[in-house]
């Protein structure tokens, strides 16, 4: 009796868990409105007329590239810098107002150039934040409760600011006007406005419960001292194969995931499909995509994460060739349609699976110590691959007049870091790995 109730209490979420988690609900907003809904849709409704659709899908992935490169590059010493005491949090805490103060302000912006170029600053912004919440997750629990915790911060996510904020904006956006005189445009700059807030609001438990747990003592020139670790550390990562070759094939596959992501929508446009139809799908995968993370987790506990992380590389393979055969001329808009939605099934039962189980799988590989230094170099691996994905779309789409061999580009990513994956190990990673 005494041994089930531990194990009850022990499988609970402590309160440094459940606010860790709570981050993912508070910026999944952003995620939703602003990187893959309706901000996307709303720049499409901006540049009809005054971008031809393909020249105008270039330019969204080039901003996203741009965007991404800015905090692919201070990655490594932003993460270096946070390994000591009380930066992990104070850099967080930075980068969080900068994405959710910009947010707010995309929705007083007007033209095209000036809305990409509020987009970018907004996901420097977020993406900057990430980097710190990431590295949080060696903090707030142990090796064997991460892929359970990581699952759940992505699931509350999809639940929480993935959906209920975006359902709020959907409706007015459709029927404000009809119901209340408030016309689309002003509900979607509203919307904006209301990630900002979601944002804002449910970012107070992280910032009032979570606590760096472990860190290096301050030293006098902590930039100079930063850069000569970064070497270090590099040149360490080199010595591990596994960890090595993790990395380079998460740089490959996470840039096809966090591609697929930025473009969805703008894609769906490009296929001539109404803006009720594209918004209607993609909210129906955000409110699958809740259970399947869950199960993902469990999953994992399974089976392990090496396989379920070569489940959702294969997955993705198979919506890359499905969204290239989804433009095929022949095609009726029905049978389009039908694709659409089976894509976004697809895309719903990994994509949050695949980021959590990849986030827990490098986090039990790496030194508690220098977990944000080395999470500094996963999330300049991230950025980067949210650089190169965008820009092969764009480029591809650009010099062929036609998005679904961009689409396709894409398929390459999965191939590469699948094999990469393969080769970096036979087996689970270690509970934990120290650099000497």
């Amino acid at each position: 009796m005494n041994e089930t109730l531990h194990r009850k209490q022990k499988s609970r979420l402590n309160r440094e868990e459940k606010s860790w988690i709570a981050y993912d609900w508070a910026n999944s907003a952003h995620s939703a409105i602003i990187s893959a809904m309706i901000l996307p849709v709303f720049y499409k409704s901006i540049t009809n007329g005054i971008l031809e659709p393909y020249l105008a899908n270039a330019y969204w992935g080039y901003a996203t590239s741009a965007a991404t490169a800015v905090i692919a590059l201070l990655a490594p010493l932003l993460g270096t810098l946070g390994d000591y005491r009380g930066n992990k949090m104070k850099f967080f805490r930075r980068f969080f107002l900068l994405g959710a103060i910009s947010t707010a302000a995309i929705a007083f912006v007007h033209g095209w150039q000036g809305l990409l170029a509020a987009y970018m600053i907004t996901m420097i912004g977020f993406s900057g934040a990430n980097l710190y919440y990431d590295a949080f997750l060696v903090d707030v629990t142990s090796n064997e409760r991460m892929d359970k915790v990581s699952t759940y911060g992505y699931a509350l996510g999809y639940v929480g600011g993935g959906t209920i904020p975006l359902i709020i904006s959907v409706f007015f956006i459709f029927y404000g006007e009809n119901l209340f005189g408030i016309p689309a445009e002003i509900s979607t700059r509203g919307a904006f406005l209301l990630a900002a807030l979601w944002w804002g609001i449910f970012t107070v438990p992280m910032l009032k419960n979570v606590r760096q747990v472990y860190w290096m003592e301050p030293v006098k020139h902590p930039v100079r001292t930063s850069v000569k670790r970064l070497a270090g550390t590099f040149r360490n990562i080199r010595n591990y194969r596994e960890l090595f070759l993790f990395l380079l094939a998460y740089l490959f596959y996470i840039d096809g995931v966090n591609t697929i992501i930025h473009i969805a929508t703008i894609y769906g446009e490009s296929m001539g499909f109404g803006t009720r139809t594209v918004l209607i799908i993609l909210m129906g995968t955000q409110a699958l995509a809740f259970p399947c993370a869950i199960l993902y987790g469990k999953l994992a506990e399974r089976f392990g994460s090496r396989t379920m992380l070569l489940a959702g590389i294969s997955i993705y393979s198979m919506v890359c060739i499905l969204s290239f055969v989804m433009a095929l001329d022949f095609l009726g808009m029905q049978t389009r349609i039908l694709l659409f939605w089976i894509i976004g099934f697809l895309v719903s039962t990994s994509q949050g699976g695949i980021q959590a189980i990849s986030r827990s799988y490098f986090g039990k590989m790496v030194p508690k110590p220098e977990a944000n230094e080395f999470f500094g170099f996963y999330n300049i691996v991230g950025k980067f691959a949210a650089l190169t994905g965008p820009a092969l779309f764009g480029f591809f789409g650009h010099i062929t007049g036609r998005s679904e061999y961009g689409i396709l580009s894409i398929l390459l990513l999965f191939a590469a870091g699948g094999v990469l994956f393969i080769l970096s190990s036979r087996k689970e990673p270690p509970e934990k790995q120290f650099i000497p």
